[in-house]
């Protein structure tokens, strides 16, 4: 028995990397528990197991007393026998191994090692995947279980749930698949291991795997928004001027990011340079539909895009898909409207020219829906003529007494439209 132990121990730590100490305390706290009936009446016994010869005995702490009367005392007689250097009062660990404790410490053992080694393979694939929660991770597909792919991958498996499922994937036992690590939780029995393939995060592993530019941290991606198996947006802004963000993801003749798309099952992948103007970002974000303008209210995180007709659909997208993913990127609501043909501060300068040839400025009051008291607030606060309005800003107008945000709207609205048929009549 005690060479087999021995043996199993060398064993088990070389092949499961499970420490001798660490077999060898778990063996002697379960030999103590499995054999207190066969102790009797020890009171403060404990078992060592040689981590050399693998020799097993139990020893229970006795007192150092002049003649021994009372269990757990030993005489100093009998104690110098064991240690010369045992003195009265002392403590000194005295055998008391049973008869059949060979048979008790056989199967002791052999439970306890199975359980050791159940425990340790837990903990080292525990170990192994808890750093890899947010990585990208390669398995194999081996069976499908209530809706779930499980996934082998190597030492331990884990599954797909159906929600984090492309819809459209569909997979065979034996096919490769990747997978970006949701979650690793410590259950009962093995590490669960959640692998998700919809999560916008693993889009951002592909590409930080695929273009060198992001690992080395010279582009960032600094949004993405998802809907797998559709389409992704990424915004991406390069930290070094000769370096073109979009470029670099997109890779020559499109390598790169082909290579994302193919993994990917061909979902569309839409590469916006950021800008820290949010009427840009949102312009690019939009792409390829051509914006005639943009408002930005910073009170409502709203952004009011304005397209002509035949961009209308363009710049929603299927099923309001552009409009929706441009949205999630950029943090802020996306409201797009038809283009109502209103000049914009080019065309008002350019009226403004001709109208001054052939006629005087047209003062505020002219302007519909302004009564006199609001003529009189609009003047004074230097809103003079109907194009002092046209050109307005609707965060400034609206600081007019009597002028709400809503009414500068209507107003610039309104003064847009005055001009505008000005400079048809005048033609």
């Amino acid at each position: 028995m005690n060479s087999e132990l021995i043996n199993v121990f060398d064993y088990i730590e070389r092949e499961k990397g499970i420490k001798r100490d660490v077999l060898i305390r778990a063996v002697e706290s379960s030999l103590l528990s499995a054999s207190r009936k066969s102790l009797g009446a020890a009171q403060n016994p404990s078992v060592n197991i040689d981590s050399e010869t693998g020799d097993i005995k139990v020893f229970e702490e006795a007192i150092i007393v002049e003649e021994a009367t009372g269990l757990s005392e030993i005489s100093i007689k009998d104690a110098k026998k064991i240690d010369v250097k045992a003195k009265i009062g002392g403590t000194i660990l005295v055998e008391i191994t049973p008869k059949n404790f060979g048979r008790i410490a056989a199967q002791t053992a052999k439970q306890v090692i199975i359980q050791k080694i159940r425990e340790a393979e837990k903990e080292i694939i525990f170990n192994d995947f808890k750093d890899r929660q947010g990585d990208i991770i390669t398995g194999i597909v081996r069976r499908f279980e209530k809706g779930s792919i499980i996934v082998d991958l190597g030492k331990t498996e884990a599954a797909i749930p159906y929600r984090e499922q492309v819809q459209g994937e569909h997979y065979q036992p034996g096919s490769r698949i990747q997978g970006y690590v949701l979650a690793v939780e410590d259950s009962s029995r093995f590490p669960e291991i959640i692998i998700s393939r919809t999560h916008p995060g693993f889009v951002k592993r592909l590409f930080e795997l695929e273009v060198p530019e992001i690992s080395d941290g010279i582009v960032v991606i600094k949004a993405i928004a998802r809907e797998a198996g559709a389409r992704t947006k990424i915004a991406v802004y390069s930290q070094d001027e000769k370096v073109d963000s979009v470029g670099a993801c997109v890779g020559m003749r499109g390598d790169r990011v082909k290579n994302i798309v193919r993994e990917l099952g061909g979902e569309k992948i839409d590469i916006v340079r950021w800008d820290p103007e949010i009427a840009v970002f949102v312009k690019n974000a939009l792409s390829p539909a051509k914006l005639k303008d943009v408002k930005v209210r910073e009170k409502e995180q709203t952004v009011e895009v304005f397209v002509n007709d035949d961009q209308l659909s363009l710049a929603i997208g299927k099923k309001g898909q552009n409009a929706r993913l441009t949205s999630k990127l950029t943090g802020w609501k996306i409201d797009i409207n038809r283009d109502l043909g209103l000049p914009d501060e080019a065309d008002l300068a350019e009226i403004d020219k001709k109208t001054k040839k052939q006629s005087s400025p047209h003062p505020v009051s002219e302007l519909k829906g302004v009564g006199e008291k609001m003529t009189t607030q609009l003047t004074e606060a230097g809103y003079i003529t109907i194009l002092d309005i046209a050109n307005s800003k609707e965060e400034e107008l609206a600081k007019v007494p009597g002028v709400a945000q809503k009414k500068a709207e209507t107003l610039i609205e309104f003064a847009k439209s005055f001009m505008l048929n000005l400079n048809s009549e005048k033609k």
